[in-house]
């Protein structure tokens, strides 16, 4: 009787001991729910992909990206929903390997659309949020055929073709002046609504006033 007695105890406080571990996992995700955008700005993409879901959930999530290669594909998380680029390797080799080495940093998270113009484009990527910083390495132009279409990611650069760092644009609409004078490295093919609704600067440079923000950026591989 008092070894029965001893199991039931032992049965009950293992089933409590379960409630409490699913518990605090129902409250991690919950606080992962509520964190700002500023506060996911620069954590590393294994911290990045712990916020939202199970590694289980990762692995579905990466195979529902319509995409042709996994490598060479991103997601761009904004306040309205996910942005999916695809990127051109054949003829931007080195400013995607770059792209993907800063994005693996988690160095673009948190980062504002400092300068956006309706009807032209949205620039990002400067750390200072003011465009003039950087990640601290210039890339040599590799100007390329791609022309600056609607949904066309570009390297931002200054007078310096070799000039490029970590900043880049989306285009809203297309932009032929650009062609073969900024290095396109990707397009959007999904999610182009959403950055239809970053927040417009104004007058002629699109400066924005509390800017909109890159939540998280992931290679579609590494979710």
């Amino acid at each position: 009787m008092k070894n029965k007695f001893l199991n039931i105890v032992l049965v009950l406080t293992l089933v409590l001991i379960l409630k409490v571990v699913m518990m605090v996992e129902v409250l991690a995700k919950s606080e992962t729910l509520a964190l700002d955008k500023a506060d996911t700005k620069n954590l590393t993409v294994e911290e990045t992909k712990m916020l939202e879901m199970s590694e289980a959930r990762g692995k579905k999530m990466k195979h529902s990206y319509d995409v042709a290669d996994v490598e060479n594909a991103l997601v761009l998380k904004l306040k309205d929903g996910e942005v999916v680029i695809e990127m051109f390797p054949d003829v931007a080799p080195n400013h995607v390997a770059r792209i993907k080495e800063l994005v693996r940093d988690g160095f673009y998270n948190g980062l504002k659309f400092h300068r956006v113009i309706d009807g032209f484009m949205a620039q990002t990527g400067c750390p200072l949020g003011n465009g003039t910083g950087g990640s601290g390495k210039k890339l040599k132009a590799e100007f390329n055929r791609v022309p600056h279409t609607r949904g066309v990611v570009s390297m931002a650069r200054a007078m310096d073709p070799d000039s490029a760092d970590s900043q880049f644009f989306i285009c809203f609409d297309n932009a032929p002046h650009l062609d073969g004078q900024y290095t396109v490295w990707g397009k959007v093919v999904s999610g182009m609504e959403f950055v239809d609704n970053i927040k417009k600067g104004g007058g002629y440079n699109g400066m924005v006033y509390q800017p909109d923000e890159i939540i998280s950026m992931e290679v579609i591989a590494d979710m």
